[in-house]
């Protein structure tokens, strides 16, 4: 970067809640910091840019691409390939971003299932016709063909070489701010972190957690409605299910601080492959689990049958980068 010259950021939102750009305006006051040092070359949510002032840009000529959202669409997928293209640096920013996130859940049906519920069953649906979106459609004798709906939801480095990932739904004030002080290097000295790099702890959630830690078994497992937890004590220990032994640090126990057990927005460590077979191992082990052989069928299914919804409670932030992301449909062959 030669020296005064302002960084070229571009932000953009796929598959997601909108939460991401609306956490990189937590940071206050800092926001002016960033003015100062960058220029914003395309910012859908909050800006009136179009596509095609991206794709008049040179290739390379932008330096910084926040990308937050999971791929979902054909839409997606094009506009990520294309700021690669014109981005030096591809920031995967969110969870969803970084393992597809909450939208990510969809990959246990697939893209006919997902209209039939929206467009066709729902009770509040008022569609006689079963009429869904189509991938091609006749407009005047042409045919013009609309972004494709994928039958999965991938994370962004499924799609496109990614440099750098903030995880976090959303990303703490923290990690955004850590991020700054990169561009603001970046826009300096023209040096960045190594290729890689998470823009958060090395550490699991657990390590960082400043609650009391003393049983090694629990009898059973409760939900957070069913009462109130001591505040001090282990949330794990209290028979709630708290994804921290394998989930990365660095959100500052939001989630913790607030008598709640962690959901896994962070993703998992370095150390970990599997998110959610990971945290199920860590239950297991506090459940006594891997004594099963002294445990009755029936006590076996009393217990695994508090775990209310394993799939949505393991994976909820991470089920396109498990080892088993999605549901595999079988075709009868006529």
């Amino acid at each position: 970067m030669a020296e005064g010259k302002k960084v070229k950021l571009a932000l953009y939102w796929a598959a997601t809640c909108g939460g991401c750009d609306v956490a990189t305006l937590d940071i206050e006051e800092r926001i002016l910091d960033l003015a100062a040092i960058a220029d914003i070359v395309l910012w859908p949510v909050a800006m009136d840019f179009k596509y095609e002032d991206v794709e008049t840009l040179e290739d390379g000529s932008v330096d910084i691409c926040l990308f937050n959202g999971a791929v979902r669409l054909g839409e997606h997928e094009e506009l990520a390939k294309l700021l690669r293209q014109k981005c030096k640096v591809m920031v995967a920013f969110g969870s969803c971003a970084c393992f597809g996130g909450i939208p990510g859940l969809a990959n246990v049906a697939n893209r006919e299932q997902i209209f039939n519920i929206a467009y066709k069953e729902t009770v509040s649906t008022e569609n006689p016709e079963g009429v869904t979106p189509q991938t091609e459609l006749e407009v005047d004798g042409k045919k013009l063909t609309l972004p494709v709906f994928f039958d999965e939801v991938f994370a962004l480095d499924r799609v496109v070489d990614v440099d750098y990932y903030v995880p976090g739904c959303p990303p703490a004030v923290e990690r955004i701010n850590d991020l700054v002080d990169i561009v603001a290097k970046y826009a300096e000295t023209g040096e960045l972190p190594p290729k890689g790099a998470v823009i958060a702890s090395e550490k699991a959630l657990c390590e960082e957690c400043p609650r009391k830690r003393e049983e090694k078994r629990i009898k059973e497992i409760r939900r957070p409605q069913d009462f109130l937890p001591d505040t001090e004590k282990c949330l794990l220990e209290q028979g709630l299910i708290c994804l921290g032994p394998a989930t990365r640090g660095g959100c500052g126990a939001r989630c913790i601080n607030a008598n709640m057990p962690c959901r896994g927005c962070y993703g998992p460590t370095a150390a970990v492959r599997d998110h959610g077979a990971s945290v199920l191992s860590a239950i297991a082990s506090v459940l006594g689990l891997e004594e099963e052989t002294e445990l009755t069928e029936e006590q076996l299914t009393a217990i695994t049958d508090q775990i209310k919804d394993p799939l949505g409670t393991f994976y909820r932030f991470t089920l396109p980068v498990a080892l088993l992301n999605k549901v595999v449909q079988k075709k009868e062959v006529e």
